[in-house]
């Protein structure tokens, strides 16, 4: 007995490292950048990284990142001077692009398709919402001084559920918590944890939590639908006013990328009535022929990206660099 149960233990070890071997020849695990809380109390990645992210059964995403000297994304590093043209792009992990090759990323296209000289800096980071957006060029004052236009991607109902900044370090000491340590190690787990096998303990988990401790949402009665959304979109707004007048952003040169048809019309009724400009893609993505959106995940794909940047382009083409 003791022979047989010997030989299982061997196999499944054998197994193991064979399982190991091969995800790692074939790259099918995930490559996630290391991200840090910098010294001005930002959440970035650590500065000059570069990798594969990979996402998805069977490798379904595979693309290279590049982490530049700032701690974001982007195939150049951040250098804006008083005689070039500059074009900042802000927002979460749609901006970021981890999901395309770095050098083939919405700012690049953009680039490519005025060829004028003007460079794109791409400040995304996953998870970002308005309060990090506009805390970082608050930071960064004096270097957005001199970036010509500012366009900050914003998702009316993830991007405004807070007033205040505060760095997400949960998100960052994650990084070190024995099971994420584990699959930094061990590309197997890693891939079995990105194809969803841990998730069924995950959601037992959650399960058994909620019974003891009983989320907001569960206590609350249902209520009315309309009314509920009605009172979110107030509080949005407010959380905008509050943002905006932390951080005050120049009118002249600042304008925000949106889907109108995401956003609530209290919204974007005030920002025609205080003068903050928006790009609306929604037309544009709605009648594309084709998908815009990754096969197993809501992010752009290519040609999702391709559009943007093509509504970024007929923008800045209507518009002078400011004095």
């Amino acid at each position: 007995m003791k022979l047989f149960f010997g030989k299982i233990v061997l196999y499944v070890i054998l197994m193991f490292f064979v399982l190991e071997g091969a995800t790692r020849l074939l790259h099918l695990n995930s490559e996630y950048p290391w991200f840090i809380i910098n010294d001005h109390n930002i959440k970035t990645y650590a500065p000059n990284q570069t990798g594969y992210y990979t996402i998805g059964n069977r490798r379904m995403n595979f693309a290279q990142y590049h982490i530049n000297k700032s701690g974001f994304n982007s195939y150049r590093d951040f250098n804006p001077t008083k005689d070039k043209e500059e074009v900042a792009l802000l927002g979460d992990s749609f901006i970021e692009g981890l999901h395309q090759d770095y050098f083939n990323s919405i700012g690049e296209k953009v680039e490519n398709a005025l060829d004028n000289g003007t460079e794109v800096y791409e400040y995304g980071h996953s998870g970002y919402d308005l309060a990090d957006v506009l805390y970082l060029m608050h930071t960064y004052e004096k270097k957005f001084e001199l970036i010509d236009h500012i366009i900050i991607y914003l998702k009316f109902d993830n991007d405004l559920l807070r007033d205040t900044y505060a760095p997400d370090k949960y998100w960052v000491d994650s990084q070190y918590f024995l099971f994420s340590r584990i699959q930094r190690k061990s590309k197997f787990i890693s891939y079995l944890k990105d194809i969803g096998f841990f998730e069924p303990v995950r959601e037992m988990k959650t399960k058994m939590l909620s019974y003891v401790f009983p989320t907001e949402e569960a206590i609350k009665s249902s209520g009315d639908s309309a009314s509920v959304e009605n009172e979110k979109a107030k509080l949005y707004l407010e959380n905008f006013k509050t943002l905006i007048s932390k951080y005050p952003i120049d009118k002249t040169k600042t304008v925000f990328l949106l889907d109108k048809t995401k956003t609530d019309p209290l919204f974007l009724k005030y920002c025609d009535a205080q003068g903050y400009k928006y790009i609306d893609f929604s037309q544009e993505i709605e009648n594309s022929k084709r998908p815009t959106t990754l096969v197993f995940d809501r992010h752009w794909n290519n040609n999702g990206r391709s559009i943007i940047a093509r509504k970024i382009v007929e923008y800045l083409r209507t518009v002078e660099k400011p004095k």
